[in-house]
């Protein structure tokens, strides 16, 4: 079975699972991965209860008052396809439904999965580090 909760401390001995940032060339180790969890504003975590391990995750940067930034959502290639990605999108917006702003910067491959979740298209400006791409 699969359960969600808001990331905390609490959940320090639940492991995270293998498969994470599939594809980037200098992935996070676990350890930057919990960082990214625990640093975050808020981040909603997919567990799988009969492995204890962290499969999904989505993670809210914000100003706490109209902003909300979702930097990340992931889950791992065994548990694509049964709607988690959705679930933890659906209880990210549900958690900021009345701030002014929740953004996202996404590939066009996924703009359809957000564009179903209420959110348009819009125009962004980013950089990216490569280098960097496995923390700091």
């Amino acid at each position: 079975m699969i359960i969600y909760k808001m990331y905390s401390d609490e959940l320090k001995d639940v492991s995270i699972a293998d498969g994470f940032f599939d594809g980037w060339l200098n992935p996070p180790d676990k350890k930057t991965h919990r960082k990214i969890l625990s640093n975050s504003f808020k981040s909603i975590v997919a567990i799988d209860e009969s492995t204890n391990e962290i499969i999904g995750f989505i993670n809210i940067i914000s100003d706490g008052v109209l902003t909300a930034y979702i930097p990340f959502l992931e889950v791992i290639n065994d548990y694509k396809g049964q709607g988690i990605g959705n679930k933890l999108a659906k209880m990210a917006m549900e958690e900021f439904k009345d701030f002014y702003m929740i953004d996202i910067i996404c590939d066009s491959e996924l703009v359809h999965f957000y564009e179903k979740m209420g959110m348009r298209k819009s125009n962004a400006m980013i950089i990216r580090n490569y280098e960097s791409q496995s923390g700091v």
